[in-house]
């Protein structure tokens, strides 16, 4: 009061209420500023009221007030003082975290989600047993010879398209291109995307390298479908064209963790496992995925309790259903396709290696890391990122 009275007499101003509080303090230990206890940012000191301060070296922690009147201190706030002061502050905040619950929804919610999720499932599978289905198969044994007999013309024809291509047989590109090289004698070029690459001899069994080949498609087509899932939302933000609660793909993740609620597509109240944890969702991915897998562990039959014929194979079975364009009518192009689809499934499994290594590094979505680099290449680069 004295030294604001001095200054009123002087026409000075006063001191400031930070440097009140570190009058407050005495000389010789040294304090910095820190967020509040349950990891709120700055912007909510004005609701907690004060900000907290602990000793460099921390030994003890503090907490001086802090009025709505008073500008955010800076993230780093140095005070210094003889010992820390024996008399608690008048406020004296402290709050525990809370640990995000693993379901935010009501018991009512998650019934539903659960059910929803089986309902492709069970729809299938009633509706095979129904008359409708019986129905559907008697059709289908009508006109399944004759499907039969089209799906082997065109299985010669494949074969034949495959002998003539350039990205197949004896004479197709190999991965070290024209330099001398003992290529394994297993690998024939047979598949689409044999480059003669297997060190770990892993194609040696056929059997075994037909499955591992069916892992690889499965694989690259997720990968494809999950990089498209990236960058989508964070270009669609980017442009204003949809505004998302968050854009970035791993904090999407990052905020389910912490127990947030998430709308699809950006649409507000449109929440079907949104509202749920972590762990609802997983059961419900696994409820959405026991149809798919189980028709693929069974092969391409599963579907003919439903009246559908599908005239391919496991990794590629055609039909109406799985090539709605048409695609594999033209043997020559059907092949060529087959290459282009493993040589993007891979680069696409290779790009999902950068985007961890990107969120590790730089804490930031794969097309903000783009448009930073584009803008200034020389000090945004990856040789930068690690200074």
């Amino acid at each position: 009061m004295a030294k604001q009275a001095a200054a009123r007499e002087t026409g000075r101003p006063g001191p400031t209420k930070q440097a009140a509080a570190r009058d407050c303090l005495p000389d010789t230990w040294l304090w910095r500023c820190l967020p509040p206890p349950s990891g709120s940012s700055l912007l909510d000191l004005e609701r907690f009221g004060s900000v907290r301060l602990e000793p460099f070296p921390p030994d003890t922690d503090k907490w001086v007030p802090h009025r709505s009147s008073m500008p955010p201190p800076p993230p780093v706030l140095l005070l210094r003082s003889t010992a820390p002061p024996s008399v608690a502050p008048r406020r004296r905040l402290r709050r525990r975290p809370r640990s995000p619950a693993p379901v935010r929804a009501s018991w009512q919610e998650l019934a539903g989600v659960l059910v929803f999720s089986a309902i492709p499932f069970t729809a299938v599978k009633a509706l095979a047993n129904s008359p409708l289905g019986a129905q559907l198969r008697r059709r289908l044994e009508d006109r399944k010879a004759a499907a039969a007999a089209e799906a082997d013309a065109l299985r010669a024809a494949a074969r034949d398209a495959r002998n003539n291509s350039f990205w197949y047989g004896g004479d197709r590109p190999r991965w070290l291109g024209p330099v001398p090289y003992d290529y394994p004698e297993h690998l024939t070029g047979e598949y689409p995307g044999d480059y003669g690459f297997d060190i770990a001899g892993l194609g040696r069994d056929p059997v075994a390298f037909a499955n591992y080949f069916n892992f690889e498609i499965l694989h690259c087509r997720w990968a494809m479908l999950a990089a498209l899932g990236v960058v989508i939302p964070e270009l669609l933000d980017l442009f204003g064209l949809v505004h998302f609660v968050e854009p970035v793909w791993w904090k999407v993740g990052y905020a389910k963790l912490q127990g947030d609620t998430l709308d699809y597509l950006g649409i507000p109240g449109f929440r079907i496992a949104g509202g749920q944890g972590v762990i609802v969702i997983a059961i419900c991915q696994a409820l959405l995925m026991v149809g798919p897998e189980y028709a693929r562990y069974c092969g391409i039959e599963a579907l003919e309790p439903l009246g559908i014929y599908l005239p391919g194979d496991i990794n590629y079975p055609g039909g109406a259903l799985f090539d709605p364009l048409g695609l594999s009518k033209d043997p020559v192009a059907f092949e060529e396709l087959k290459v282009k689809e493993i040589k993007n499934g891979r680069l696409a499994m290779v790009a999902w290696l950068g985007f961890y290594i990107q969120a590790a590094v730089t804490g930031k979505g794969p097309v903000q890391n783009l448009v930073e680099h584009l803008s200034d290449p020389i000090h945004n680069n990856i040789l930068s990122s690690f200074h």
